[in-house]
């Protein structure tokens, strides 16, 4: 969806881009109407748009492909708020993700650890 319907997202130029992504939003479609109430008005229209056949000519097919991608929002955006999987809480393992440290922290660890090493180096006895 994102790749039809974001601002900064171009239309496809090639037709074997078209028909991948509405291959891919079809199979969306058939996946997500299965979550939702079979005779809804969102379900008709989308399973309507996914059984017809995509338009020739650059303009129709592509304005064909927005259509499927404003389907397939409509219904994940009916699917989301029903499922189960979204409410549940993230586990801690997976909520804790370490930053990645700016280079300058790094050197100033080195350093610390350096100056550390070289005190306690001075102050042993020497034999």
């Amino acid at each position: 969806m994102a790749l039809v319907l974001d601002e900064d997202s171009p239309l496809p130029e090639k037709p074997a881009d078209v028909e991948d992504l509405v291959r891919r939003l079809r199979g969306h479609i058939i996946r997500l109407s299965v979550a939702v109430p079979p005779h809804g008005p969102a379900v008709r229209r989308a399973q309507r748009l996914a059984s017809a056949p995509a338009p020739d000519g650059y303009v129709p097919s592509r304005v064909h492909l927005v259509h499927l991608a404003e389907a397939t929002q409509e219904l994940l955006a009916i699917v989301r708020p029903h499922n189960q999987v979204d409410s549940v809480p993230p586990s801690p393992c997976r909520s804790r993700r370490w930053r990645k440290p700016q280079i300058n922290t790094l050197r100033g660890a080195v350093f610390a650890v350096a100056f550390a090493l070289l005190i306690l180096a001075a102050s042993l006895p020497r034999t």
